[in-house]
């Protein structure tokens, strides 16, 4: 007879409860109630609303400065200069609380962690103490890419685990098959580089010698990454140490009670703020981007990756009456063989990025507004995977353009409530990312991912101009970094670095303009470097009649002799590339060999002493009819180097005149001939609505379009029947009428193979979304 006994364990979490039960406990009373966590009343907000407010206040300020205060511990410009990093505080069933400034996209992603933590048994092996420390930036499971990596500190009071506290920032390399944070030159995520799932890599506050020997030998940057690490180390334990210092003078039933009833408060919260400035309805909207796979300069192992595609990604808004929504991507491309695939937490945790900047502008930014937010992603979707060997090393890619579009579907709701101001054309395509690697000006292994694209232009409102080279969608407060700055972290000599001039895109209030900065290579050893970017498609298109930002380009010379033009005191290259149709720089280099194309995305080329590399960043999109633009407006962009001359008049109709000291003028009398001439041109080449749609459905028929595009559809078919039959009934289509990748001259591995992780052993995946 078996005498052993069945003993009760128990759990760590405050009350007794093991991880796993506290979490399917809240989510249960979440579905049942439709409330997070069952909490129909918020208790102590409401009886007690100072203290509430001051609980919130408080761990607000000391998480936003925790942030502000650990940055200064880094020594990569990544995160001292640009800001790349964010601090999270969440409840123990790894819920966000509250979140601070930064690249506040990882409330989801650490938390998602967190979540992976509890569904997979860590309380029981490897187990989780106070004072532990563990570290991950695994996509599979819910981060954006293996560059950001996550430190998570588990927070407990009196034995008991109370919360968490995450923080992260974007390292500058991770060890992949290129040198850079984001390397293009893998298409499996074998390649993308140091990948680590939760790791348990400290005790006692302290990091285990085994981790830092092997964490530091697996990347190009060993300084940077052990510093940054020490970054995330330190702001995680002054967050707990506040945690701490609050539970002390307000109580733990007062903490524990706001560990729950904020994430309600912001779901709540969210609900209202829809329903006060949005107008119920569909909103439909699309994105696109390019992957210019098939050029000779993207060198890739797998033949059947070789291939030109196009990413394509619907999405319909529905908003209702009572200010709940539902945000659908049905006919969404499948996954790729590239490294612009996406997790859905990376998804849908990144549209509060976007959010916060027009919906919900307040620091009540939690994971509320998750609970608040219906979502689908169609399983198989580049947004949601079902194949364990898909590349993230650059998710954004897809990931800024698939999201400009909601932000167009939302502006339109918010113009038809009067709120201006909030209206957004879309956010530029956050690129180009110079990156490379090789041996350094301090003759050291190195690697090099120039952020100066955190400060692109934003796009226009229907009340003015987008700013110019400010910021980027994954972080507001981005910036561009100084110059002296990046010198001193790349072999890289700035030659000029100036506005990029007609970047924004025109309209009534025109885009922000991005800016470029033309770089030369000094003093490094077996350098690489490489571009990513679009090129080939604008994906940030106008809003109401406004013209899409300017797409990207390259420009690089090799063997340029300005060692002797130098020497023989001759003109070289500065400032910037301004007229990339009308270039001098070519003259100037006559025996260099150069490339100006529009191949944005290139893999790891070779480059040395005084090679140059133009490093372009972005625009936003314009907003309203360029023809409605007040003239003056167009002469002081041309004065200020915002708009190239000729686009005055073929964009604008605006004619200018000298207005003396090199300065333009507007010949008003002039300018009202021209727009009136513009107008009726415009008529003229009209063509009626039905008459255009009958001869795109002939071409329809006959499948004229290119087999990219072809591909596109097809595979956003499969996946999308819904989508498919939206499309048909559309252009009213025969039955007999099929578009199948397997009829297509390319090859489509991945088509009908795929291996989910969750087929793996013992690993159980967290669902966010409906598939």
């Amino acid at each position: 007879m078996n005498m052993q006994s069945k003993v009760e364990t128990r759990g760590i979490v405050r009350g007794g409860e093991t991880l796993k039960q506290h979490r399917d406990r809240l989510m249960e009373a979440t579905k049942r109630t439709k409330h997070y966590a069952g909490l129909d009343r918020l208790e102590l907000r409401d009886s007690d609303p100072i203290k509430y407010n001051k609980l919130f206040s408080r761990l607000r300020a000391g998480v936003v400065d925790a942030r502000e205060t650990a940055k200064k511990i880094a020594a990569s410009p990544i995160v001292e200069q640009e800001g790349e990093l964010c601090f999270t505080l969440y409840n123990a069933a790894g819920d966000s609380i509250l979140t601070s400034t930064g690249i506040i996209i990882h409330v989801g992603t650490m938390g998602a962690a967190i979540k992976y933590m509890i569904e997979n048994g860590w309380e029981h092996n490897p187990g989780i103490k106070d004072k532990d420390i563990f570290c991950n930036n695994d996509s599979l499971i819910g981060n954006v890419h293996p560059c950001d990596i996550h430190t998570i500190v588990p927070i407990f009071h009196q034995g008991e685990l109370i919360g968490w506290v995450g923080g992260v920032t974007h390292v500058i390399d991770t060890g992949s098959v290129g040198p850079g944070s984001m390397s293009t030159g893998q298409v499996q995520r074998f390649g993308d580089g140091y990948s680590i799932t939760c790791r348990k890599i400290g005790e006692n506050d302290e990091l285990k010698r085994d981790w830092l020997h092997e964490s530091q030998r697996m990347v190009r940057t060993t300084r940077y990454w052990m510093l940054d690490e020490r970054t995330r180390v330190a702001g995680c334990h002054m967050i707990r140490k506040l945690v701490e210092e609050v539970i002390a003078d307000e109580g733990i039933e007062a903490y524990w009670k706001f560990a729950y009833e904020s994430v309600e408060h912001g779901r709540v919260g969210l609900q209202a703020r829809i329903k006060a400035m949005t107008i119920p309805g569909k909103y439909r909207q699309v994105g696109f981007v390019d992957v210019p796979y098939a050029h000779d300069d993207v060198r890739v192992p797998s033949d059947f990756a070789k291939v030109d595609t196009i990413m394509h990604t619907p999405s319909e808004i529905t908003i209702r009456g009572d200010g709940t929504w539902r945000l659908d991507f049905e006919g969404s491309s499948r996954w790729g063989w590239h490294t612009y695939n996406a997790h859905q937490v990376s998804f849908t945790s990144g549209i509060w990025v976007m959010m916060t900047q027009s919906l919900i502008p307040t620091e009540m930014i939690n994971d509320g507004a998750a609970y608040g937010t219906e979502f689908r992603l169609p399983k198989g979707t580049w947004m949601n995977p079902d194949d364990r060997r898909v590349a993230f090393s650059y998710s954004w890619h897809f990931l800024v353009s698939s999201w400009t579009a909601l932000w167009r579907g939302l502006s339109r709701s918010y113009f038809g409530r009067g709120y201006l101001e909030e209206v957004n054309a879309g956010n530029a395509n956050t690129s180009n990312w110079l990156q490379g690697g090789g041996f350094n000006q301090y003759d050291e292994i190195h690697a090099v991912n120039s952020f100066e694209c955190a400060a692109n232009g934003v796009g226009a409102s229907a009340h003015q101009d987008g700013i110019s080279h400010a910021a980027a969608v994954w972080n507001p407060e981005g910036d561009m970094g100084d110059m002296e700055i990046w010198e001193l972290a790349e072999p890289l000599v700035y030659l000029g670095r100036q506005i990029k001039a007609s970047s924004g895109g025109a309209g009534k209030y025109r885009g922000g303009c991005g800016f470029e900065s033309l770089r030369m290579v000094w003093n490094a050893k077996d350098w690489t470097m490489f571009f990513m970017g679009n090129g080939h498609i604008s994906s940030d298109w106008g809003l109401m009649g406004g013209y899409p930002a300017a797409s990207g380009y390259r420009f690089e010379a090799h063997d340029t002799r300005l060692k002797e033009i130098i020497a023989e005191g001759g003109a070289i290259p500065h400032g910037g590339d301004t007229d990339p149709e009308n270039p001098t720089w070519e003259a100037m280099l006559p025996d260099a060999r150069i490339k100006r194309d529009k191949q944005a995305i290139t893999t790891e080329a070779m480059f040395k002493d005084y090679d140059l590399y133009l490093n372009y960043m972005r625009g936003g999109p314009g907003f309203g009819d360029p023809l409605d633009r007040e003239p003056q407006k167009v002469a002081d962009d041309v004065n200020g180097g915002y708009l190239l001359p000729r686009f005055a008049d073929s964009v604008y109709g605006v004619v200018l005149r000298d207005a003396g000291d090199g300065m333009k003028g507007v010949d008003r009398d002039a300018t009202t001939a021209r727009r009136k001439a513009i107008r009726q041109q415009r008529l003229a080449e009209s063509v009626p609505t039905r008459e255009w749609m009958a001869e795109e459905r002939k071409r329809i028929l006959a499948k004229e379009a290119g087999v990219h595009v072809q591909q596109m559809f097809a595979a956003s078919f499969k996946l999308g029947p819904r989508f498919e039959q939206q499309f048909r009934s559309f252009w009213n289509l025969p039955a007999d009428w099929r578009l199948m990748e397997a009829d297509l001259p390319i090859p489509s591995y991945g088509r009908e193979y795929s291996m989910d992780i969750s087929e793996l052993p013992d690993v159980k995946t967290v669902q966010f979304v409906e598939e």
